[in-house]
């Protein structure tokens, strides 16, 4: 019994240690979460922009985070993780700023256009910054030996953000306007920086030749590519959400967001052991089939409560994915890159959400709002295949070296 309560100990301290890093994902991506509802809604209905432009828009944020993932990852590899925190929470600070201002100039819509995308560029630096960094710090922290709780917990506190986030921001754009959300935004960067300058910063010195970012991208591509079709569906939600219940005439569109999201949490602390006790691929395919299944029943629900329940199965569908992909990515690189490959298998899912925006954006445009989600759910059908395909290669090639060894 006593043994029993010191493991149980040991792994609630864990736990705390590890929440007490990944907090500043959570003030990261509340911050994001508040226009993630808002801005698609203001460009297209009070700007009297398209919905590919503002599906273009809101991608900005996805490319000037891909753009910065892999400054990050040198970042935190060089000088440390808690350096990167303090770029991306400064970064939320500023483009809450910029949002502000952006209403002043609502009346000038190319004006005001032009810097909301600005506001999205300078969110995409702060998330690109903050957005492995935490995980890092976590792991150089806790050990390697917890990479899968660390990614699992940085989720939990991304997506948590989320659902915390966007009907936040419904409330203050409907009572204050975009910038009742820059102000919240500002004062938020503002908080979490003061915090992060409080904790003790963890660099790893390793004795391991560094690789190129270039040569660890390549390295961990193949997963890459899987989530990157894997969070087409998660994007199309995040995205297209508020578009496709204003098309349907349907209210309350934040409540999917908030019910992906919760779901998505609920996955990852239900069946948290799951990419210990049966890989990273095989838990992977398994939630991408699920994911399908829930975008499944959005694309075919005829009520607004339908739709939720589409959105549920597809948020603990998605909840273990990047994870289980990330686990088995970061074990192909050697400890002096740990940084960069988690900054570089996260460019894929920066990938994944700037293709969303002009890709489901063409797809509505071109065939209609009704097909953004079967083309969705295909594209994630595609990364199970994908899934299924490394793990036969990867059979092979052990079968290769049994019979060499033998």
């Amino acid at each position: 019994m006593e043994a029993g309560s010191g493991i149980k100990s040991a792994t609630s301290s864990i736990a705390l240690e590890i929440a007490g890093f990944v907090k500043f994902t959570f003030i990261g991506y509340v911050s994001i979460g508040l226009s993630l509802g808002v801005l698609p809604v203001f460009i297209h209905n009070q700007l009297g922009y398209s919905a590919m432009i503002a599906g273009i828009v809101i991608s900005l944020q996805y490319l000037s985070t891909f753009l910065f993932r892999g400054y990050a990852g040198n970042i935190i590899d060089k000088k440390g993780p808690k350096t990167a925190v303090l770029s991306g929470l400064a970064g939320f600070a500023i483009s809450g700023l910029f949002l502000c201002i952006a209403f002043l100039f609502k009346e000038h819509h190319e004006l005001c256009l032009i810097l909301v995308a600005l506001t999205r560029l300078i969110t995409g630096f702060a998330e690109g910054l903050i957005g492995s960094s935490p995980i890092n710090w976590a792991i150089n922290t806790v050990g390697e030996q917890n990479t899968a709780r660390s990614i699992s917990y940085n989720g939990i506190a991304s997506y948590g953000g989320l659902a915390v986030g966007a009907p936040i921001g419904i409330l203050l754009a409907d009572n204050y306007g975009i910038a009742g959300i820059g102000i919240v935004v500002f004062i938020l960067g503002i908080v979490g920086y003061l915090l992060a300058t409080r904790k003790n910063d963890a660099v790893i010195k390793s004795t391991e030749k560094r690789k190129s970012f270039a040569s660890v991208l390549k390295t961990i591509a193949p997963y890459g590519i899987c989530l990157t079709l894997a969070a087409l569906g998660f994007g199309t939600i995040s995205t297209f959400i508020t578009l496709y219940y204003a098309y349907l005439n349907w209210t309350n569109a934040v409540l999917c967001l908030s019910v992906f999201s919760v779901f998505f949490i609920l996955g990852r602390l239900i069946f948290a052991g799951a990419i210990d006790n049966y890989g990273g691929l095989k838990t992977a395919v398994a939630c991408m089939a699920l994911e399908s299944v829930g975008l499944a029943v959005l694309w075919l629900a005829n009520m607004p409560q339908v739709a939720l329940v589409g959105a549920g199965i597809t948020g603990l569908g998605f909840s273990l994915v990047f994870p289980a992909l990330g686990v088995e990515a970061v074990k192909l690189v050697p400890g002096s890159n740990k940084g960069a490959a988690l900054g570089a298998y996260g460019l894929f899912l920066d990938i994944s959400l700037g293709l969303t925006g002009p890709l489901i954006g063409g797809v509505a445009s071109h065939f209609g709002m009704l097909y953004i989600f079967p083309f969705s759910m295909g594209m994630v059908l595609l990364g199970l295949v994908s899934c299924l395909f490394i793990g036969q290669k990867i059979k092979s090639f052990k079968a290769q070296s049994n019979n060499a060894g033998i």
